[in-house]
């Protein structure tokens, strides 16, 4: 995914957002129920109803950027809409975009030590 890259803040709207808005609607929903500034460079993702569906929205500077996905099989894994809304890392959003739960990553080894 061409992306905002590793050091980008990242907010999950909590719950189920309308994943028809676009660009307007979207930037003003990270305004009024996130409260962020939706030029400030950060990604800002939301989930629709059905949870097979995410829009990730980003100001690169130059303009917004929107990334949509839908899963073919599966639901992207998503917080309690009581949460409000909740901070993620970069590698947690290439986790949640490639639809594996970021919340309980599994670990398929334990890190060697070199030398």
């Amino acid at each position: 995914m061409i992306g905002p890259g590793t050091g980008v803040r990242v907010y999950l709207a909590c719950g189920v957002t309308d994943v028809r808005k676009g660009i307007t609607g979207l930037a003003a929903v990270a305004q009024e129920h996130l409260r962020q500034a939706p030029g400030s460079g950060a990604v800002f993702a939301f989930r629709g109803r059905r949870g097979d569906r995410i829009k990730l929205l980003h100001w690169d500077g130059q303009g917004f950027c929107l990334y949509y996905k839908v899963l073919e099989q599966g639901r992207f894994p998503w917080p309690a809409p009581s949460d409000g809304s909740v901070r993620l890392t970069a590698a947690q959003l290439a986790m949640l975009w490639e639809g594996i739960d970021w919340r309980r990553p599994a670990w398929t080894s334990r890190p060697t030590r070199v030398g």
